[in-house]
């Protein structure tokens, strides 16, 4: 079973060993119970463990990322005592090199750890390729990170379940605030799902607005050099740059933008971005307006929320990365699920995940069951003009939408979906 990790880049000051280490010590007591021939539970050792098979790349450009979303899932086992159902719980992390690499490793996590659920999928290419393996060996599986349309669309399934809204609903969150700004708008995005799907959306938004799409551009995945595609956005004089680039690409970029002098001269613009792309850019360079699945510091977190971001900061002696909150969180539903269900059956871990909700202020947060999507608000925020603390880069702006019929609208309804849900 996989239990090292590998040594990558982090966020500042932090190393990935360190901080999975740092994660409830999971990660070090099973190492230090397998070398000293002992159970690394004690309490429990005498009960089969219950496996969870855990999907997240260790190296790449969205290695940040996806180090987070790991380490919010051991702290949510962590949580818990590392126990449920009265057994102990053993998280097997494997890679996620590129599609293929996660598919199979989920593959092998089914046919060879005989887990009992799947988690991870930092990007929407892997997450796509793990679904269809939870299809076919019926095997729950919460995507917490992925945004591709199809997940919960027209490639939805029973066992699939996604925490991230869709590229479709951010984009009808954050596009009016585009859409303020002016009509002629550039789209820099992605050569793969998610770049492709904000592609469609936003130029689908801004066609039906009246307005126009001055230019676009679609770029590799690790693009060192963006100076091209910059000189080409400041010819052609947009309103706003819409933005498509993730994790460390979007890092890139920014900070290109600003070496050439462009931060403050268009505004830049783009859905569901993490604390570590923001952080990497540095207070000097970053600019923008975003979507966020979550942030520490946003006055409308839930007081559940509130407790993780207190537990984290005492525990890590920084604030909590929104990833390391959808690791978390995603873990939270899938093992509360598990508990809610009594058993560890597929079919039944299914039909709790289809169940399980939370409260969110006036909000009932879940997995909707027509096509396993979670519906709860987004945070829309800014860069700040002046950043004086390290980790506090943006101002929440709104949390988004706000009355419950317009979240509702956002999210679509069942006879609007693409998603087509076959049987258990």
């Amino acid at each position: 079973m996989t239990r090292k990790t590998q040594d990558g880049r982090r966020g500042p000051s932090t190393s990935r060993r360190s901080l999975l280490l740092g994660a409830g010590g999971l990660a070090a007591t099973q190492m230090v119970g397998a070398k000293l021939g002992m159970p690394y539970i004690g309490n429990a050792a005498a009960a089969e463990p219950i496996k969870i098979g855990m999907i997240c790349a260790k190296t790449g450009a969205i290695v940040d990322q996806s180090t987070f979303l790991a380490q919010g899932g051991f702290f949510a086992a962590e949580q818990r005592n590392n126990q449920l159902l009265g057994r102990p719980i053993e998280i097997i992390w494997l890679d996620e090199p590129n599609p293929q690499g996660a598919q199979l490793n989920a593959q092998r996590l089914i046919d060879e750890h005989k887990v009992v659920a799947l988690i991870g999928g930092a990007q929407s290419s892997f997450a796509l390729a793990i679904s269809a393996v939870a299809k076919k060996a019926k095997i729950p599986y919460v995507a917490a990170n992925a945004a591709a349309v199809d997940l919960t669309g027209k490639l939805c399934n029973r066992y699939t379940f996604r925490l991230q809204p869709p590229v479709d609903v951010h984009t009808r969150i954050l596009a009016p605030y585009c859409l303020d700004i002016g009509k002629r708008w550039y789209l820099l995005t992605a050569a793969f799902a998610f770049g492709q799907d904000i592609k469609s959306t936003f130029t689908d938004f801004i066609t039906k607005a009246g307005g126009t799409v001055v230019g676009a551009d679609e770029v590799p995945v690790n693009t060192a050099d963006y100076s091209s595609f910059i000189l080409k956005i400041r010819a052609a004089k947009p309103d706003v740059v819409i933005g498509g680039v993730s994790a460390s690409d979007l890092t890139t970029f920014l900070k290109q933008w600003n070496e050439l002098g462009m931060k403050g001269k268009i505004p830049f613009a783009e859905i569901s971005i993490g604390n570590t792309d923001i952080w990497g850019v540095g207070p000097e360079a970053a600019t923008g307006i975003f979507t966020k699945v979550w942030y520490y510091n946003n006055p409308g977190n839930s007081p559940e929320d509130k407790a993780f971001a207190e537990a984290y900061l005492k525990k890590f002696n920084q604030p909590a990365p929104d990833k390391a909150w959808m690791g978390w969180f995603g873990m939270r539903s899938l093992l509360e699920s598990i508990e809610l269900a009594k058993s560890t059956e597929p079919a039944a871990i299914v039909k709790a995940l289809e169940t399980w909700r939370v409260k969110e202020g006036d909000l009932e947060v879940g997995y909707r069951d027509f096509d396993h999507q979670m519906k709860r608000r987004t945070i829309i925020c800014k860069v700040k003009d002046k950043i004086t603390d390290k980790w506090d880069y943006v101002d929440v702006i709104e949390n988004a939408p706000r009355s419950i019929a317009d979240v509702d609208k956002a999210f679509g309804s069942a006879a609007e979906s693409a998603c087509k849900m076959d049987s258990l």
